[in-house]
This record gives C-alpha cells, sequence and structure tokens, in this order.
C-alpha cells in the first residue's frame, strides 16, 4: 500500500472513530458506571431509559441467560438483537422496550468496539450497493417465500408505509398510500409511469385500474415479479425482473416506494441522473422513503446483517445534495407516525397466521422476524427514523405544484 494511501486510511479511520465514539457525546457524561461487571453496568445503562431488568412493566427486560449482559455491552444493539433470537431476553412490549432505548439514546451510553468502526471504514470506502451488492438483499430479504408476506401485508401486498389519516384498517391505509400518491403525481389516463422497485405489483394494479395509466415496473426479486405479473394480468403493466440504472425510455410519471432506502449514498447522483434522463421535461417524481435524522453512512448493525443487508436510510441533507441540479423540490411530507401503526399491523397478521409458516421457517426466525417488526415500530414511536414523501420536477412547476394531504 504506498504510504499516501495508508495515511489516508488512518485518517479516515480516525475520523470514523471520532464519529462513533458515543462516549464523546455530552448524554454519556450523565452516567456513572459504579462496577467494571457486565451485568451492574447494562443494569445502570438500562435504568436511564426507565427499564428494569426483571421488572414487572410491559417494557422491562426479563434475562434467561446471564450471558445477555457481556453481548449488549461489547456488541451494543446487534448483540441485543442476537441475544433475542437467541431467547436468552423478553419483553412483554418488545416496540415500547426499543422506543424506551433509543428515546433514552442508550447506543451512546457503549464505547463503540472495532466492528463498528470497521463498518464505519467499509462504507466509507466500498460502493456495497453496486450491481452485485444489491442483490444480496435481494437473495436475502425479497426472495423470501411469498407465504411469508402473503400472511403478513394487505391484500394489496403493499411492503411499505400506510397512510392512516383516515383508515382504520392495514388494507384501507395502503389504498389510501396509493391514492395519496396518484394525486400528488396528478395521474391521468395514459400517462405512462414507471415504478422503480415495484415488490409485489400492488401500486401497479391499484393505479392502472383507478387511474388507467399505464405502468412499467422493475424489481431485482424473481418471486415479486411472478407474483405482480400475475396480479396484474390484463391491465396494461408490464414487470421486468431489472436494474434501474438499465432502465431505457420516457415517461411522464415515475416514482420509488421504499426502494430508496436500498441505493446507498454513493450512488444518490447516479440514481437521480438516471430518473432526470427518463423524466419528460413536464414529469413529476415521487421519492418516498424511510430518512434517517443524522447523515451517518451506516445502518443499525444487527438489520444490516439479519433484515437488509447494504441498506442507508437517507438523511434530508444527503437528498438535498442529490437533487442539487436535477431536480426542484415541490413538496416534502413527513408521516412517519403511521410507519409505527403499519409495523404493528404487519406484526399481528404475521403473529396471527404464523402457524402456517411455523414448518417452513422454525422458532429462531419467528424470534428474529417479531423483533425486526416491532423494534422498528419502536424506531418510528421513538422519531428516530422517518417516513418522506418528497414530489419533485425537472424545472418547476409553472404557477407552483398543488399537493394533496
Amino acid at each position: 500500500m504506498k504510504i499516501s494511501k495508508f495515511l489516508m486510511l488512518c485518517t479516515v479511520s480516525l475520523f470514523c472513530f471520532q464519529q462513533v465514539s458515543f462516549a464523546r457525546e455530552p448524554d454519556a457524561k450523565k452516567m456513572q458506571v459504579t462496577s467494571s461487571n457486565p451485568k451492574v453496568v447494562i443494569t445502570e445503562i438500562f435504568a436511564l431509559a426507565d427499564i428494569q431488568i426483571n421488572g414487572s412493566r410491559p417494557w422491562d427486560i426479563v434475562v434467561h441467560n446471564d450471558e445477555f449482559y457481556a453481548k449488549v455491552l461489547t456488541k451494543g444493539s446487534l448483540g441485543l438483537g442476537e441475544a433475542y433470537m437467541d431467547g436468552w431476553w423478553d419483553a412483554e412490549a418488545v416496540d415500547q422496550c426499543i422506543c424506551h432505548i433509543l428515546s433514552a439514546n442508550l447506543e451512546k451510553k457503549i464505547k463503540p468496539s472495532w466492528d463498528m468502526l470497521w463498518a464505519h471504514i467499509k462504507a466509507y470506502f466500498l460502493n456495497l450497493q453496486d450491481k452485485t451488492g444489491s442483490m444480496k438483499v435481494i437473495d436475502q430479504h425479497y426472495q423470501l417465500g411469498n407465504d411469508l408476506y402473503k400472511n403478513m401485508l394487505d391484500k394489496l401486498m403493499a411492503y411499505s408505509c400506510g397512510y392512516w389519516k383516515n383508515a382504520s384498517n392495514l388494507d384501507e391505509a395502503q389504498e389510501a398510500k396509493f391514492d395519496l400518491i396518484c394525486k400528488k403525481l396528478g395521474f391521468k389516463s395514459g400517462m405512462r409511469v414507471l415504478d422503480i422497485g415495484c415488490g409485489w405489483g400492488g401500486f401497479e394494479k391499484y393505479a392502472a385500474e383507478h387511474y388507467g395509466v399505464e405502468i412499467l415496473g422493475v424489481t431485482l426479486s424473481q418471486n415479486q415479479a411472478e407474483y405482480a405479473r400475475e396480479a396484474c394480468k390484463g391491465l396494461p403493466v408490464e414487470i421486468r425482473v431489472q436494474d434501474y440504472r438499465d432502465v431505457e425510455g420516457s415517461f411522464d410519471r415515475i416514482l420509488e416506494i421504499g426502494m430508496f432506502e436500498h441505493v446507498g449514498e454513493k450512488n444518490y447522483h447516479t440514481f437521480m441522473e438516471t430518473v432526470h434522463r427518463l423524466l419528460k421535461d413536464d414529469g413529476l417524481f415521487m421519492l418516498h422513503t424511510i430518512g434517517s435524522n443524522t447523515s451517518d453512512r451506516v445502518t443499525d448493525r444487527w438489520i444490516d446483517k439479519y433484515i437488509f443487508p447494504n441498506s442507508h436510510l437517507p438523511s434530508i441533507a444527503q437528498i438535498g445534495n442529490s437533487i442539487e441540479n436535477y431536480f426542484v423540490m415541490e413538496d416534502w411530507h413527513n408521516f412517519g407516525p403511521d410507519y409505527d401503526k403499519t409495523l404493528l399491523g404487519w406484526f399481528a397478521n404475521f403473529n396471527r397466521n404464523w402457524h402456517k409458516l411455523h414448518p417452513v421457517y422454525g422458532d429462531r426466525f419467528y424470534r428474529m422476524w417479531k423483533f425486526y417488526l416491532l423494534s422498528c415500530a419502536g424506531a418510528f414511536r421513538a422519531r428516530k427514523i422517518q417516513l418522506w414523501q418528497v414530489v419533485l420536477s425537472k424545472g418547476g412547476v409553472p404557477g407552483g405544484h398543488t399537493t394533496v394531504r
């Protein structure tokens, strides 16, 4: 390795360490650790979030294996999730427990390990969401059997946040979300629409039936594509297994619903440049994405390892930087709390139908999936992550864009 590259690596490593050195945070001063015993330390840390070890409240942690303490102390959120998967701890309400943890910023009370530092270094130097990296989340997550998602999602198989403003159940919330998108983008019969990351085709089916648009949906999942083609049979809908970077054509409207989280910061300009190239001059583009309050380069390590590998939640600053010189921001809508309700709805369905899935997926998968759904619900409830719908135009809508809520 050349000396210049070595010095750059050392500099970046130091920078990354400073970014994840949670002990430097002001909140860390509030903790007065009185012991080197992991059990005592973790008990004191959780007490800062009003969580009692072996307490009786819904958000309290009940420990079944004392190895839990050292694992959480050394591995942070990754250790917490793995310990739950292994049955080392439980809570009556996991979502409430995680909400307490995140609201109290407990992750900042634990010094970063070299594994945490390495995650930052990789994210800084490597493009984890190139065409090869993009397939990892498809193979690990979206290629899970359609039976899992049919027993968890709504009737349209929407795997993104519902819109609960006037909805009383999951089906209504997902239809309301689809209708909100159609109205915000001003769909009219005959328009040609591109949906990047179309999932199981629920939006295609809804928009084609209710608004008479012609839609191309692209996904990297063969399972999703096969299901979507069957669901949209007889409609002006085409489903392709294709990377967004390879799409050609011209479209009146373009959207992505919950796909941008897999693009990665290093590819944001490529993504926006691609959309800009495909969108007609008077067209509109909607970005529907989970968002982060901070411009971190890495995602939660448990989520990255077990649920969404190579994922990355964008910040407002990162989105703003990526659209500069490409788009005018016409509307920005945050309804993150609705994802809390959506995730609880998914878990209720998953839990109710688990007896159908158990023979295929097994007990450890149940604990992993339960922790995934409920911990994410807790994160949205704590307002640590958001759900944004951003409407963009190429050169600004003459007279201004009229939005809806």
